[in-house]
C-alpha cells in the first residue's frame, strides 16, 4: 500500500534526542527521523554512507579536516569510513536520515547513545 508521510506530524510525535525513528524504507535503506540537541559522538561507519537532510534548525557536521554547517533544506552525505560528529547549532535540529538498514547510529562506537533497533513510527 502506498502512503504519504507528513514530516511535521512525525517529528511532533516524539521528543527524545539522538534516538532515530524509522519512518520508511526504500530498497535496502531506511528513512529515519531524529531530533538532535548538543553534540553527538565521534564515530564512523565502515560500510555505509549516510545522508543527513536538515528539516528544521542548523546542523554542524564536525569532520577531522574541517566543519560544515548544514542549514534547513540542505543535506550532506557522509561517505563510509569518514569520522564525523553531528552537533546542533542554535538548539534543536530535526534531521531526516537515509542510510542502509545495517547502519548503527553510533557506527564503530557502542555507548549509551547506541540504538541497536530503532523504533518504527
Amino acid at each position: 500500500m502506498i502512503e504519504k508521510t507528513n514530516l511535521k506530524e512525525k517529528f511532533g510525535g516524539f521528543g527524545d534526542y539522538w534516538k532515530p525513528k524509522i519512518v520508511g524504507e526504500i530498497n535496502d535503506a531506511h528513512i529515519k527521523l531524529v531530533k538532535l540537541k548538543g553534540e553527538f559522538t565521534w564515530h564512523h561507519h565502515e560500510r555505509e554512507d549516510e545522508l543527513f537532510l536538515v528539516v528544521k534548525g542548523r546542523l554542524l557536521m564536525q569532520l577531522r579536516d574541517g566543519n560544515i554547517t548544514v542549514d534547513e533544506g540542505e543535506f550532506i552525505i557522509i561517505p563510509k569510513g569518514t569520522e564525523h560528529c553531528p552537533t546542533s547549532l542554535d538548539g534543536e535540529v530535526h534531521v531526516l536520515l537515509m542510510e542502509p538498514k545495517t547502519t548503527l547510529n553510533t557506527g564503530n562506537v557502542v555507548n549509551e547513545r547506541t540504538v541497536p533497533a530503532p523504533e518504527r513510527i
